[in-house]
């Protein structure tokens, strides 16, 4: 069965050693398995005590990293490939197998033009270099596809999957997130098949960002993909609250949340559990 997660934004705006330290609690006390780690771009972020407070708590982990401005990597290759292999280090202290996250483009950086071929090639080139360097520290990356309306680079998932094929390393896969889906994919059913078994992270998050099972995206589609891959890993939460004031500016929740960050988790770990339990007890 796949692993329930959540990110560090059911609780936090980013992370902080303290903050950090409250959101491993309440992720084991509100029931998930895992918690995925954004890590900061500045890569401040102590992980052998993190990995300790981890265990302490019982919980699993994973890291994501999301590319800042002067690392988006058609226009600084360089800066991007160092900053995903420190990333890497990270991960590496912390004994883990994964980064997932916006790796191949800067959230909200553009040049009014769809991504062009010379742009592809300097794309593949950073992530043949940096899944060689990963591989040697027996890690996956993972890139995951956004919308539109925050990225030009690789917004689907055929677009991730053509590079993994065209690049041919083992250890690049495929993060996607529902979200993103919900604008970008014809449908929830397709993209999951052909990415088989190179679907490595999964975000879970409604339509409108909300409870899980209220909004557009068509679950029974979605899980009904991922029984049929037998996918294993990770279903993480990614939905926000309005409670948490420090991110409705990131995530533009222009309107109050309709649950607070507790009842917004819980509900929505608890839609993951109903979902899983209906379309992979159908597989068996």
């Amino acid at each position: 069965m796949p692993i329930f997660g959540t990110t560090i934004l059911s609780f936090i705006p980013g992370w902080s050693s303290e903050g950090g330290q409250y959101a491993i609690e309440k992720t084991a006390e509100y029931g998930f398995d895992m918690l995925e780690i954004i890590l900061p771009s500045s890569l401040d972020f102590d992980a052998k005590t993190t990995k300790k407070l981890l265990a302490d708590n019982g919980i699993a982990a994973r890291c994501s990293l999301n590319l800042p401005a002067n690392c988006h990597i058609p226009l600084y290759p360089e800066q991007a490939t160092s900053i995903i292999k420190s990333a890497l280090d990270k991960v590496a202290e912390m004994e883990g197998d994964f980064l997932g996250g916006v790796l191949h483009s800067a959230i909200g950086t553009f040049t009014g033009n769809p991504c062009t071929k010379e742009e592809r090639i300097i794309i593949q080139q950073v992530f043949t270099e940096v899944a060689d360097y990963a591989n040697k520290l027996n890690i996956i990356i993972a890139p995951e596809p956004i919308n539109r309306y925050e990225s030009y680079v690789f917004t689907a998932a055929d677009e991730v999957l053509d590079m993994i094929e065209s690049i041919g390393k083992p250890n690049i896969g495929l993060h996607l997130d529902t979200f993103h889906m919900n604008i970008e994919e014809l449908n929830f059913y397709d993209p999951i098949i052909r990415a088989g078994n190179r679907l490595k992270h999964v975000h879970i998050t409604e339509s409108d960002r909300g409870m899980t099972g209220e909004g557009n995206v068509h679950w029974d589609d979605f899980f009904k993909a991922l029984a049929a891959i037998n996918y294993q890993g990770p279903l993480v939460l990614e939905n926000f609250s309005s409670e948490i004031t420090a991110l409705v500016g990131p995530t533009s929740l222009w309107r109050l949340s309709k649950y607070n960050s507790e009842d917004l988790a819980k509900g929505s770990l608890a839609f993951m559990r109903k979902m899983v339990e209906k379309w992979y007890t159908n597989q068996l």
